[in-house]
């Protein structure tokens, strides 16, 4: 009896434990995601327009821009631990390629034991492929960290539902709704509506607690700022209204479809809309989702799937129906969310309950996207490709307003003095338009003490306060030069 016992217990010892899915899969498309970053975005890339901005308030390399009002401070927060020392573009941009890879990484982590660990892959690979996600990972901008935060909240909130996670989860709902709040508080209040509803709905206090926390926490110093800056909460929101061009119901469906060509800003969006080639993917990202929200209510598990679709559909609602213009990365937090019902249903399409593969299907899935990468990788290279000449001709004009006497400090206005005045090391102001920030006195008595620039398109009329100043072509602009900081140059 004794050896049977013994028998049975080195048995029971010896029997190995279903091994738990690892991360490998995960990592792996994190590690990818690093490495095509690097290779398809140059690191060299200059730093565009909204990103001066944001990167301006650390950094000591110009000026502070102009802060507008629908901005939050976000970004700057994240680039802080570079930007404030350094003004190293190279080192910024791996710095925000690394960070971009790691938050996909711990995304896809967040709906560890939702999902099986090869839909959550693929999900973060069909994110990860799109030309939009790959441009902006690298860059200081609020869109991408928007959608990371949507995914993990979502993720989390199902994870204390379904009783994993603990505290560990909860925490994490509360970070990354505080995470959305900080880079855009309108984004995080959109996306987290089905979460509010869902909590309110099964009366789980503890996550409404840490829903309502995060999203607070993380909006307070923009609600702070509104009173001390804008007169209260609600003129900041009218003036961010105004600032994008009026709030209200207008069907931006097609403008966003004009967009994915690689237009970063499509305003005002006119043209003829895009080859259906390069949209289908578009139209397609809807109709999968729709099929794995149907195969999660056959499966009788239809809140993890019916939860990120929600969260998608509202994130997308203000950009989609409420806004005059377009930017392909407005939509990131909605491409993220459909990501894992769309990887969901593409396994099911490849794959029999059984696990046997189902050949037809999956060669055809596999053309279709051999040729969304075919195509997303074209789109990618030609944006990529305009706007590092966009940006060198930024630094290229920089270079020659130094030479005409424009040097720190000093004071860039009129167009595109927000960018130019960062190249050049200088303030930046407007009399007019969304950046408004002084007046034509101010910059007339500017001039008479340090050396002012004001920029216009080659062939268009300039602020009549510049229109004795001396002219100077360059690059597609027309420099004019206060003859004070003129007296000062080299040429």
């Amino acid at each position: 009896m004794a050896d049977t016992a013994s028998a049975t217990r080195a048995t029971r010892t010896e029997t190995p434990r279903p091994a738990r899915p690892g991360p490998g899969a995960t990592a792996l498309v994190a590690g990818v995601f690093v490495l095509v970053q690097l290779l398809l975005v140059p690191p060299r890339m200059g730093l565009g327009w909204d990103e001066i901005v944001y990167v301006s308030q650390v950094g000591d390399h110009a000026p502070a821009a102009f802060f507008s009002a629908p901005r939050a401070r976000g970004v700057t927060l994240l680039a802080a631990p570079v930007a404030s020392w350094t003004s190293y573009t190279t080192l910024l941009r791996i710095y925000f390629t690394i960070l971009a890879a790691l938050g996909l990484y711990l995304a896809l982590r967040a709906w560890r034991g939702l999902f099986p660990e090869r839909v959550l892959a693929a999900a973060g690979a069909l994110f990860a492929s799109l030309w939009v996600t790959v441009f902006y990972g690298p860059q200081a901008m609020p869109n991408y960290w928007v959608a990371i935060g949507a995914l993990v909240c979502a993720g989390c909130v199902l994870r204390v539902r379904a009783g994993q996670g603990g505290r560990a989860a909860l925490w994490a709902v509360a970070g990354s709704a505080a995470l959305m709040a900080l880079m855009r508080p309108t984004d995080a209040v959109w996306v987290t509506l089905p979460l509010l509803v869902l909590v309110l709905a099964v009366r789980h206090l503890r996550l409404l607690a840490a829903l309502l926390g995060g999203l607070a926490a993380g909006a307070a110093e923009w609600v702070i700022e509104a009173y001390i800056s804008y007169g209260g909460l609600t003129e900041r929101l009218d003036e961010a209204s105004r600032i994008q061009g009026g709030l209200g119901w207008n069907i931006a469906v097609g403008d966003q479809l004009r967009s994915l060509t690689g237009r970063a800003l499509c305003r005002p969006c006119t043209g003829d809309l895009p080859n259906p080639v390069i949209v289908a993917w578009w139209f397609t990202l809807p109709v999968l989702a729709g099929l794995g929200l149907w195969l999660a209510v056959r499966a009788r598990r239809t809140e993890r799937t019916l939860v990120p679709v929600a969260c998608a559909l509202t994130a997308g609602i203000p950009y989609l129906f409420l806004i005059g213009y377009a930017a392909p990365r407005f939509l990131l937090p909605f491409y993220a969310l459909l990501a894992i019902p769309v990887a969901d249903a593409l396994w099911h399409l490849v794959r029999r309950p059984s696990g046997t593969w189902r050949p037809v299907a999956a060669t055809l899935v596999a053309a279709a996207l051999a040729g969304h990468l075919a195509v997303q990788g074209a789109v990618l290279h030609s944006v990529v490709s305009r706007t590092v000449g966009a940006r060198g001709d930024w630094a290229r004009t920089a270079d020659e307003l130094h030479r005409l006497g424009v040097r720190p400090p000093c004071l860039i206005t009129g167009f595109e003095s927000i960018p130019l005045g960062y190249y050049t090391g200088c303030a930046s102001g407007n009399t007019i338009g969304h950046n408004a920030n002084t007046t034509k006195a101010a910059i007339l008595e500017e001039s008479r003490r340090r050396p002012v620039a004001t920029i216009a398109r080659t062939g268009s009329t300039p602020p009549r306060y510049a229109r004795s100043w001396p002219r100077h072509g360059f690059a597609g602009f027309d420099l004019y030069v206060a003859p004070s900081a003129q007296a000062g140059g080299d040429g």
